[in-house]
C-alpha cells in the first residue's frame, strides 16, 4: 500500500454546508435560520440556562453547593473477606498479591479489608487498613491481620 492509494472511509468526510448563495442552492434566502428574531442574527449568543418567558432558569432554582471537600481524604480500595478465599491456606496476602489476583487495579493504591462474607482459610493479611470486624474474623480463623503504611 502506498501513500497515494490511501483514502478516507466512505461517508466519513462530509461536505461543508454552503449557505446564502441563492435559492437554487437550497440554502439561500434566509440561509436556514428561519424568519428574523434573535437566533437569526449574526453573532447570536445566549446563556445556556436561558429559558425565556420570564421564568427563573432551573440552574438558578437549584440550591448552591454546600459543605466542603476534605483535601486530606484517603480513599481505599475495599476488599471483602470472602474474596480472600482464593489464596491458598497459610499464605501471606499483600497489596501486590491482591493486584496479581486482579482484586485491585494497582498495587500502589491503599487497600482496606472489610468483613463482608466468610473467611475459610488461615491467612496472614497485610493491608493499609482493616475494619474492626474484619480484623476479629481473620484472627478467629487463625490468621493474622497486619497494618502496613
Amino acid at each position: 500500500m502506498r501513500q497515494d492509494e490511501l483514502s478516507p472511509a466512505p461517508h466519513s468526510k462530509k461536505d461543508r454546508k454552503i449557505v446564502g448563495r441563492g435559492i437554487g442552492s437550497g440554502h439561500g434566502g434566509r440561509s436556514g435560520r428561519g424568519d428574523k428574531g434573535q437566533k437569526a442574527r449574526s453573532g447570536m449568543t445566549r446563556r445556556p440556562a436561558m429559558e425565556g418567558g420570564g421564568v427563573m432558569p432551573s440552574l438558578l432554582r437549584l440550591p448552591h453547593k454546600r459543605g466542603f471537600t476534605n483535601i486530606f481524604r484517603r480513599e481505599y480500595i475495599p476488599i471483602n473477606l470472602s474474596s480472600l478465599n482464593i489464596f491458598p491456606d497459610g499464605s501471606e496476602v499483600t497489596p501486590e498479591k491482591l493486584f496479581t489476583a486482579r482484586l485491585t487495579k494497582s498495587p500502589d493504591l491503599p487497600v482496606k479489608i472489610l468483613s463482608g462474607g466468610e473467611l475459610k482459610k488461615k491467612l496472614t493479611v497485610k493491608a493499609n487498613a482493616f475494619s474492626a470486624q474484619a480484623k476479629a474474623r481473620i484472627e478467629s480463623a487463625g490468621g493474622k491481620a497486619e497494618e502496613i503504611e
